[in-house]
C-alpha cells in the first residue's frame, strides 16, 4: 500500500485536456496514431500504489475527442507480453491489458473497458466492484473501435524487453449521454496491469489510497477536458 504521505484530496487528481479531432473514428491505425502524435498530449500511467507490487513498465497514454466519440491510446514497453484469452468478456485482466474507467454521467456509477495487448475487450456498466454489474453485450462492444500491434490471436507469455500499442474509441452514447450531446468533462482513471504473468503489477494514472490493488475506485479519478 501506499506509505508516508497524506490522505488524496480532488486537488491531487490530475487532469489532461484533449484535442478535438474531427473522423477518429474512420482512421485506420496508421493515420490515427499519426495525427494524435502531433496533437495530443502524453501522460504517464505509472503511479506505483502498492509496494508489494513494485515493477512499473513504461506506460503511457494519449486521448482525443471527435463529434461522436473518446479515443484513448495506449503505449507500452516492458518486461514480457501475454495474450490468453481473445473473446470479448474474457478475464483479460490477468493478461497483459490496459484499462480505461469512466464516471457515469450522474456520477453514481462508471464504466469499465479492459483490454488486452491483441484487443480483447470487456466492458460493463456498474456501481462497484460487484454492485450493479451490467456487461456489455455483443452489440455494444462490436461498438467500440479497437487497434492493435498484435493480430487478434491469443499467444503464451513471451520473454524479454516487449513493446505493443493500442487503442480504443468509444462512443459518447455508450457513455450514458444523449446522442449528439458530448460531455466537457469526463471522470476517468487509466491503468495497466498483468495479474497472471511472470511480472505482475498495478500502475495507475491517477494516484489510488487502498490497502490492496484495487482499480474500482471512482473517488481517486481525474479529469479528461474536452475542450
Amino acid at each position: 500500500m501506499m506509505t508516508n504521505r497524506k490522505p488524496l484530496t480532488r486537488q491531487d487528481m490530475k487532469r489532461l485536456v484533449l484535442p478535438h479531432i474531427e473522423g477518429l473514428e474512420q482512421m485506420s491505425f496508421g493515420r490515427l496514431c499519426d495525427i494524435m502524435e502531433r496533437e495530443a498530449i502524453r501522460q504517464g500511467i505509472d503511479c506505483v500504489n502498492w509496494r508489494e507490487y513494485p515493477y512499473c513498465p513504461i506506460v503511457s497514454f494519449d486521448a482525443a475527442y471527435s463529434d461522436r466519440y473518446l479515443f484513448v491510446r495506449f503505449f507500452v514497453r516492458g518486461l514480457g507480453v501475454k495474450a490468453a484469452y481473445c473473446n470479448d468478456n474474457d478475464p483479460v485482466w490477468q493478461d497483459s491489458c490496459v484499462e480505461l474507467f469512466v464516471a457515469t454521467p450522474d456520477g453514481n456509477g462508471y464504466f469499465n473497458f479492459e483490454m488486452n495487448c491483441i484487443g480483447a475487450l470487456l466492458a460493463a456498466k456498474r456501481k462497484s466492484r460487484k454492485e450493479g454489474v451490467e456487461h456489455f453485450d455483443a452489440a455494444g462492444l462490436s461498438r467500440v473501435v479497437r487497434h492493435s500491434t498484435f493480430e487478434r490471436r491469443a499467444f503464451a507469455e513471451r520473454e524479454g524487453i516487449c513493446e505493443w500499442s493500442v487503442a480504443m474509441g468509444i462512443p459518447f452514447d455508450l457513455l450514458g449521454y444523449p446522442e449528439g450531446v458530448r460531455p466537457s468533462v469526463l471522470r476517468a482513471n487509466l491503468y495497466k496491469c498483468a495479474d497472471e504473468t511472470a511480472m505482475p503489477h498495478y500502475v495507475s494514472w491517477n494516484p489510488i489510497d487502498t490497502p490492496a490493488p484495487d482499480f474500482h475506485r471512482p473517488e481517486f479519478f481525474g479529469e479528461l477536458i474536452l475542450g
